[in-house]
């Protein structure tokens, strides 16, 4: 909406009923109702969605980065109805959106793929024997972790596959599952295209996104502390290599597993806006979405972004509600207290403002924290510094967590992969939960009383609690 903003473009939300309030709603010029809470019914609802657009008036539908953003479907809908799709082109989404689609298209362009099917799984054909274990059970129709399921073991392989489907269809609108090898210890590396109608295409980098939980990505950072400039060539080439495979065009990212003698193996493509795509912007200087818009304009990509130049580096971490402490459970409740960090290099992406209800409908992603400094130390030192000014009262989030992390031996010095957090943070405090929120909430509701006063009050870090001392003092044990 900022970037159609000042292009001069007038924006249109679309929200369900439990968005009725929401910042997205009345960031827009104007918004549209498309139905109730559940997903299905509102925002994966296809119909709804356009009808809506034909009913504002509008030209043209930016998918966002969720829910129907890489449904082919979707896009042709939207182009049936005479609208505009702000993405690629419905026929590069059903052969690269959809991951199977994917694998059997780049595997025939000569990248290196994971090992695994090339087909759905069924309830007939269980056995993983060939794939080999542990394998992972993925949602043929998206990304983000949801739809995936570990497995050790064919036993194991039923019922994970049930709870798959039943994500994959309650996030995407897709059932399809299918089973890759689960390669271990890797690192997840991505490659961010931009594309344009003549044939122009830019390679902008790469993003380290390996702090996971639930093969959720937590931490995202460009350039990646494990990528040299060979692996750096290799991997813009392979990324090269899957775009060339399809008519392609607009904004999407190439993923990649980097294994420990740096031999990278392609996982998805996404066909769409990524979450993390703040932080090519901070190092390229670029305006992705402004671009997405431009592209589908029919513009064609200046030749100094076609040869990007990178500054600096970048790191994002994704505020979420969810407890730390309890397997990042996710959590619903009342955001009392909002204060976000500002100062030189620093970026809040946020969702909210100020106090609001969180419904358990949707993803509990609150805001998105970026920094850019010269050089990794210097970007790692700005986000411990931004972690300390933010505050969010009122429940539980992931804060903590990222206090510990910035404080991290490994992650550091950048000798990390994806088991960081199940390895390193999973044996961490020992607190309980209820200990930990209550003191938090005391800390919160101390602070809050100080401010309403106007006294001026430094906001202890997560570092400086007891549960945060504690896990320093485990790990320095360790």
């Amino acid at each position: 909406m900022r970037a159609c903003r000042e292009l001069g473009i007038e924006s249109v939300a679309v929200y369900s009923d439990a968005d009725r309030q929401a910042l997205h709603v009345r960031a827009a010029d104007r918004a549209e109702r498309i139905g109730p809470a559940p997903a299905r019914e509102s925002y994966l609802s296809v119909s709804a969605v356009v009808e809506a657009a034909l009913r504002s008036g509008a030209d043209a539908v930016h998918p966002g980065y969720g829910f129907l953003s890489e449904n082919a479907a979707f896009a042709t809908a939207v182009v049936d109805a005479g609208l505009i799709f702000v993405g690629p082109p419905p026929a590069t989404l059903a052969a690269l959106g959809d991951k199977l689609a994917a694998r059997r298209s780049v595997a025939g362009a000569g990248v290196p793929i994971v090992p695994g099917l090339m087909v759905p799984l069924t309830d007939e054909e269980l056995d993983l024997d060939e794939v080999g274990f542990p394998a992972l059970l993925k949602a043929a129709a998206g990304g983000g972790g949801r739809g995936m399921r570990r497995v050790d073991s064919s036993a194991e392989v039923g019922p994970a596959l049930a709870i798959a489907r039943q994500e994959a269809m309650a996030a995407f609108g897709d059932a399809t599952i299918y089973a890759e090898r689960l390669l271990a210890p890797t690192r997840h590396v991505e490659v961010q295209l931009l594309g344009d109608r003549h044939g122009g295409l830019a390679a902008l980098g790469e993003r380290d996104c390996s702090v996971q939980r639930r093969h959720q990505k937590l931490v995202e950072e460009s350039p990646s502390p494990a990528v040299t400039p060979e692996i750096r060539a290799a991997l813009i080439d392979s990324a090269r290599r899957v775009a060339a495979t399809v008519e392609f065009q607009n904004a999407a990212t190439v993923e990649f597993l980097l294994d420990a003698q740096g031999n990278h193996y392609f996982l998805e493509m996404n066909t769409r806006l990524q979450v993390e795509h703040g932080v090519t912007e901070l190092v390229t200087g670029l305006d992705l979405v402004t671009w997405q818009i431009r592209i589908t304009a029919g513009q064609r990509l200046p030749d100094a972004y076609l040869d990007a130049a990178f500054s600096g580096h970048a790191i994002e971490v994704r505020v979420y509600a969810e407890d730390p402490y309890d397997g990042f459970r996710p959590v619903a409740g009342r955001v009392t207290t909002w204060q976000m960090p500002s100062g030189p290099g620093v970026r809040v992406d946020a969702g909210i403002e100020g106090a609001t209800d969180l419904r358990t409908e949707y993803d509990p992603l609150l805001a998105k924290l970026l920094v850019h400094a010269a050089d990794r130390p210097a970007a790692i030192a700005r986000l411990r510094r931004a972690l300390d000014e933010t505050l969010i009262g009122g429940l539980q989030t992931d804060l903590g967590f990222y206090r510990w992390l910035v404080d991290e031996p490994a992650f550091s010095i950048g000798d990390y992969d994806t088991g960081l957090v199940a390895e390193r943070w999973g044996s961490g405090p020992t607190i309980t939960p209820e200990e930990m929120r209550a003191a938090a909430s005391a800390a919160a509701d101390a602070r809050a009383s100080a401010s309403a006063r106007g006294i001026a009050t430094r906001q202890p870090t997560a570092g400086e609690s007891p549960w945060a001392r504690q896990a320093r003092r485990e790990a320095t044990e360790r």
